[in-house]
């Protein structure tokens, strides 16, 4: 792992930081914060998925989570979208797809197989470059994310809820298969037959028995994307009659940027604070 910056902050360090990843075949950079309260004893993680088009920088400077990760004492980890480099496959005229665009999904389409492999990424080989190099209790980790990311966050909180004790999201895409700015990344990842892309689906994979205790979900009303996009009364028709614990917080005039994200970002890292 190597160093790329640390900068102290809220008392805890800001840190950026790259390695040679196994799963995605490249280098690949992440973000944490590790807050004050680590220097007596290890601290709870919360991961934070990002969506279209960002790296780990977006959120790092526009989410202003880390005042909130100080007073909680929480670490944040934010991991990028998807593999980068010359030698990584891309479509750079479609922003929906390829660099910026892993859907934390693992591809299994020619030539995207090699290096798309966001979620053994996030699920696997990241946890164990945290648990070894930072003050982490991994017994105590939680998941939160935005749009893809958001997608990412409940998908994966579903498929491990052994793992994570906590699980919200900012206006995800909670049915990814049918979304018409997410399907045709699927189709290209993943191939052609559509109940192969189920595994990644968060409505598909509640409605085919996976659970969660508890998920927090805020959407904007005048999100641009809302309608075609994101649909969270899919998810929250697919969680009725389960055990999960469904919260949808319909936020009146909120649109999709980071001005949305970092206005709720403190109800969010005390909300999963509580839980961890």
């Amino acid at each position: 792992m190597k160093t790329i910056s640390e900068a102290k902050a809220f008392g805890g360090v800001q840190g950026v930081y790259s390695h040679e990843s196994n799963e995605c075949a490249c280098e690949m950079t992440f973000a944490v914060y590790v807050p004050p309260q680590a220097a007596d004893g290890p601290c709870p993680v919360l991961w934070y998925l990002s969506g279209l088009t960002c790296t780990h920088a977006n959120v790092m400077d526009k989410g202003e989570y880390r005042r909130a990760a100080a007073e909680h004492g929480v670490i944040i980890v934010c991991p990028d979208t998807s593999p980068r480099g010359d030698d990584v496959p891309d479509d750079g005229d479609n922003w929906q797809f390829g660099s910026g665009a892993g859907f934390y999904l693992d591809a299994n389409a020619e030539p995207w197989r090699k290096n798309y492999r966001m979620y053994s990424y996030i699920s696997s080989e990241l946890p164990k470059l945290v648990g070894e190099h930072f003050p982490a209790d991994m017994a105590r980790q939680g998941i939160f994310g935005h749009s893809m990311g958001g997608h990412g966050a409940l998908t994966i909180a579903l498929k491990h809820p052994d793992r994570f004790k906590s699980c919200s999201a900012f206006a995800p895409i909670v049915q990814p298969t049918t979304a018409d700015w997410s399907s045709g990344a699927f189709a290209r990842y993943l191939g052609d037959n559509p109940e192969s892309w189920a595994d990644y689906d968060a409505c598909l994979l509640v409605e085919s028995g996976a659970r969660f205790p508890e998920i927090l979900i805020d959407q904007g009303t005048a999100d641009g994307f809302l309608e075609e996009g994101l649909r969270p009364w899919l998810f929250e028709d697919a969680c009725k009659g389960t055990e999960i614990d469904l919260t949808l917080r319909m936020q009146e005039g909120y649109d999709h940027s980071y001005f949305f994200i970092s206005t709720f970002m403190a109800d969010h890292i005390a909300w999963h604070a509580n839980r961890l």
